[in-house]
């Protein structure tokens, strides 16, 4: 590929995503005296009535274009789904729409299940 290849091009002006474990996110939310993060969970409606991370907001990825207005661009936003793959291109979405602090929670609500909240109903 001819290193003027668009796609070449447009990879480096991508910034590294952030991404956070089902640990740091805990510790995270433990540290701050009033959590200053949004946690977006982007899964469908019936995925979050299963189980969902305490003060998450649900806005299913099919529709996020359509609220994008409704969210601070400034704020730290974790983007959280099952195991992290749709979270992750939520993320990135975002981040073209010029969202500039965006977490992907690595491994989904799956990973918090597992790893901080055992007794989490899982799918």
């Amino acid at each position: 590929m001819p290193q003027n290849h668009p796609l070449l091009l447009f990879r480096e002006h991508l910034t590294p995503l952030k991404h956070f474990s089902a640990r740091d996110l805990e510790q995270r939310l433990r540290e701050a005296d009033i959590p200053d993060l949004i946690l977006l969970d982007v899964r469908e409606p019936w995925e979050f009535d299963i189980c969902a991370i305490p003060d998450s907001v649900l806005i299913p990825m099919g529709k996020i274009s359509q609220h994008l207005d409704s969210l601070d661009k400034d704020a730290e936003i974790v983007v959280i789904c099952h195991h992290g793959i749709r979270s992750r291109s939520i993320a990135r979405y975002m981040e073209q729409q010029g969202f500039r602090n965006m977490i992907n929670l690595s491994g989904g609500v799956e990973a918090w299940a597992r790893e901080v909240d055992i007794d989490m109903p899982t799918y």
